[in-house]
C-alpha cells in the first residue's frame, strides 16, 4: 500500500513542479507585455489563465484525495500538505502575473518613463529568480537555498520603494506621464506581492524539510497604497 502511495506522490510532485515552471514563465512573459506594450502577447497569456487554474485545481484535489484514502504516516504528510499550501501560493502568483498581463491590455501608449521600466525589469527578473531557485530548494528538500532565498525578497522591496520614488519624481517633472505612473505602481506593487508569494514557497519547503512552521516574510504591510492583491 505504502508503495502505492509513493507512486501517487511522485506523480502529484510531477505535476506541483510543473505548475511552478508555468508561473515562472507567465511572470517572465507579463512583465516583457508590460514593457514591450506587447497586447497581443499579454492577450494570450490571459486566454491561457482558465488552463493554469484547472490545472492548479486538479493537483489541489489530487492532493486531498491522496490524504483522505492513504493516510500519509508523518514524513510523507508534511510533504502532503506542503504540495497542498504551496500550490495555493502558485494560483495567487499566477493571478498577479495575469493581472501585469491585463494592464498591458488596459494601458494606451502613454508617455513613459525609462527608469522606472528599467527597475520593474529588474523586479521581474529577481522574483523569477528567487521562484526557481525556491523549486529547486523544493526537489533538492534544501532548507538552507529556500531560506537564503526568502531573504532576498528584501531586494525585491528595496526596488519597489526605489521604482516608486522615480515615478513620483516622474509626474513632478513631466505631469503627462501621470498615467503611465499609476499604472507603474500597480505594476510594482503585484511584482512586490508575488516576491511575498514566493517567500511563502520558501515557508513550505522549510516546513517539508524539517516541520517546522516559520514566517519568513518579516515585514507584512511594509507599504502604504491601497492595491490589495
Amino acid at each position: 500500500m505504502h508503495e502505492v502511495f509513493l507512486d501517487e506522490l511522485k506523480r502529484l510532485n510531477t505535476r506541483f513542479m510543473n505548475l511552478g515552471i508555468d508561473v515562472s514563465e507567465q511572470i517572465d512573459e507579463a512583465t516583457q507585455a508590460y514593457i514591450d506594450h506587447d497586447k497581443k502577447l499579454a492577450q494570450d497569456l490571459v486566454a491561457d489563465d482558465k488552463k493554469f487554474a484547472r490545472a492548479a485545481l486538479k493537483v489541489e484535489k489530487k492532493t486531498l484525495k491522496l490524504m483522505a484514502l492513504q493516510q500519509p504516516v508523518a514524513t510523507d504528510f508534511r510533504t502532503v500538505i506542503s504540495i497542498l499550501e504551496a500550490t495555493s501560493d502558485l494560483e495567487r502568483i499566477g493571478e498577479n502575473s495575469m493581472s501585469i498581463a491585463w494592464e498591458t491590455i488596459r494601458v494606451k501608449g502613454n508617455r513613459r518613463i525609462p527608469e522606472v521600466e528599467e527597475v520593474i525589469t529588474s523586479m521581474s527578473k529577481k522574483v523569477n529568480f528567487m521562484l526557481d531557485q525556491i523549486l529547486k530548494a523544493y526537489v533538492q528538500d534544501d532548507e538552507e537555498l529556500a531560506r537564503t532565498m526568502a531573504k532576498k525578497d528584501d531586494e525585491v522591496d528595496e526596488e519597489f520603494v526605489k521604482a516608486r520614488k522615480i515615478a513620483i519624481e516622474g509626474v513632478q517633472k513631466d505631469p503627462e506621464a501621470a498615467v503611465a505612473s499609476a499604472s507603474y505602481f500597480m505594476i510594482i506593487r503585484l511584482l512586490e506581492r508575488i516576491g511575498d508569494h514566493v517567500v511563502n514557497l520558501a515557508q513550505w519547503v522549510v516546513y517539508k524539510t524539517s516541520g517546522e512552521l516559520v514566517d519568513l516574510n518579516s515585514q507584512h504591510h511594509k507599504f502604504d497604497d491601497n492595491i490589495d492583491m
